[in-house]
């Protein structure tokens, strides 16, 4: 078909009529429609972008990954303010933190009573989880707790016993900090102290904290969010969130996961990923769909914990541009995005990562800074077009393929962004835009899936009065929740 027409409805009578080649209702369509988010999973969906703080006793040591048997003496970050991070986080776009309250190392900061490897026997002596929390609650942020199931320092690991201790543990985290909005687990699965692996109890686990804090997302090792399965902020073209649980697994997670530093930094540096998680073809095959939103894990360096050599500081620093780049294809492609940023030995953010910070949040605001919403929207179909209001979500009708905005006048613009309500699973397959010019319509932009959003950078602005989002391939008929159109 070629790239100008004269109407949209050339489009429907050219090229939109056989839904791409595949079905559009049916048996099978509505299984794959029937799988939504549970309203834990739509309240996370909100989120959008959020931080890690990585900080610990690998910061005292500039390490990535510690042993176990580090001297905790070393511990004493004079001038940690947790009010300084939520502070500079907020100020970024951020809703929320994850810390890690337990890395590989299993140093513990909290006020545990389970063993004597914590903050609390340290010349620090402070609970730096109730310090946080406490911040979060001030400056209107969410916190969630990081609590690695690997631990090289406790000495029952590799036996039932450490899951009763870990479930202690993590009964104090789920109970005496008030409301929790995630607990993140990871894969990583090494030999302990004694030199045996352990077998994780992840269903006791999830039950503790669905018990203590119900409305929690358990994320990554967990059945709520996905991991993006790798971690420099790579995303699919198209990422569902209808995959099959298989992908999803546990024993699918810890697969992929770090297994040694080595292959934490090579996990930091994967470039592409190619496995296809959702689209028709794979789904078709599997009975075991599940609702799985993906998150992508990033750090602002490809450290996670502070460092300062000149391996991090030059040849691994992450540009803003990067990150700004990294936000729009994970927060703008059906994906969360967390952030690590990581506090150095004094217990503060560096100001070379608040440098990078600010340049990375001047690039995310940009496109978004001149909204137009002076514009009629209408939903097309072969029989005419309907107006629809910009405030409710639109449900097409079966013979519905496009959504027209009528502007108020010539409009320049240079960003379009397009949520499905996810209420309603994720529908749309593949999908066009087209804009008015010289009184015919031509194609500026093809996309596949949009899921809770989908942000389209134009590489050349347009102006028009009219564009069509017209849908080309769908899982019965979409229902859009938002358009939004930016100069």
């Amino acid at each position: 078909m070629a790239d100008t027409v004269k109407t949209l409805g050339e489009i429907k009578s050219s090229c939109a009529t056989d839904n791409g080649g595949a079905d559009k209702y049916g048996k099978e369509i509505d299984r794959y429609i029937s799988v939504v988010p549970s309203e834990r999973q739509l309240k996370f969906s909100e989120f959008e972008y959020y931080n890690f703080i990585h900080f610990g006793i690998n910061t005292m040591n500039n390490a990535e990954w510690g042993n176990g048997k580090e001297d905790i003496s070393k511990f004493n970050p004079k001038k940690l303010d947790t009010d300084q991070w939520c502070r500079v986080l907020k100020e970024t776009g951020s809703k929320g933190i994850i810390f890690t309250a337990k890395h590989h190392d299993g140093f513990c900061q909290w006020n545990t009573k389970y063993t004597d490897h914590s903050v609390m026997h340290t010349p620090f002596g402070k609970d730096i989880v109730a310090m946080l929390k406490k911040s979060c609650d001030k400056f209107g942020l969410k916190l969630g707790i990081y609590l690695s199931p690997w631990d090289r320092h406790e000495k029952t690991y590799g036996t039932e016993k450490y899951n009763d201790y870990f479930v202690s543990q993590l009964t104090e985290l789920a109970t005496n900090y008030g409301e929790i909005f995630c607990f993140w687990f990871d894969g990583a699965c090494g030999e302990g102290p004694n030199g045996k692996k352990q077998v994780y109890d992840f269903e006791r686990y999830y039950k503790v904290i669905r018990e203590k804090q119900p409305q929690a997302v358990i994320s990554i090792c967990g059945p709520d969010i996905r991991w993006i399965g790798n971690e420099g902020g790579n995303v699919r073209e198209s990422e569902w969130s209808v995959i099959p649980g298989s992908k999803a697994a546990v024993e699918t997670v810890m697969e992929g996961s770090q297994k040694s530093e080595s292959g934490a930094k090579e996990l930091a540096e994967i470039t592409n990923v190619t496995d296809d998680q959702g689209s028709r073809e794979v789904i078709s095959k599997y009975r075991d769909l599940i609702w799985s939103p993906a998150e992508a894990d990033v750090s602002v360096t490809t450290g996670w914990f502070y460092h300062n050599n000149l391996y991090y500081l030059f040849r691994k620093k992450r540009s803003a541009k990067r990150l700004a780049d990294i936000y729009f294809n994970t927060v703008g492609g059906n994906a969360s995005l967390l952030l690590n940023v990581p506090p150095n030995k004094d217990g503060l953010i560096d100001e070379r990562e608040i440098k990078t910070l600010r340049k990375f949040t001047k690039l995310i605001k940009e496109p978004f800074e001149k909204e137009i919403t002076d514009f009629e929207i209408s939903s097309v179909s072969a029989k005419g077009e309907k107006t629809q209001s910009k405030n409710d979500t639109i449900f097409f009708e079966n013979d519905d393929f496009a959504l027209k905005l009528k502007f108020s006048k010539k409009e320049e613009i240079r960003t379009f962004a397009i949520s499905e309500d996810i209420r309603f699973s994720q529908r749309t397959e593949k999908f066009e835009i087209w804009a008015k010019k010289n009184g015919v319509y031509k194609l500026v932009s093809k996309n596949t899936v949009i899921g809770t959003k989908k942000i389209i950078r134009l590489e050349k602005a347009i102006v028009t009065d009219e564009a069509a989002f017209v849908f080309k391939q769908t899982r019965n008929n979409p229902a859009i929740k938002a358009v939004k159109c930016y100069k």
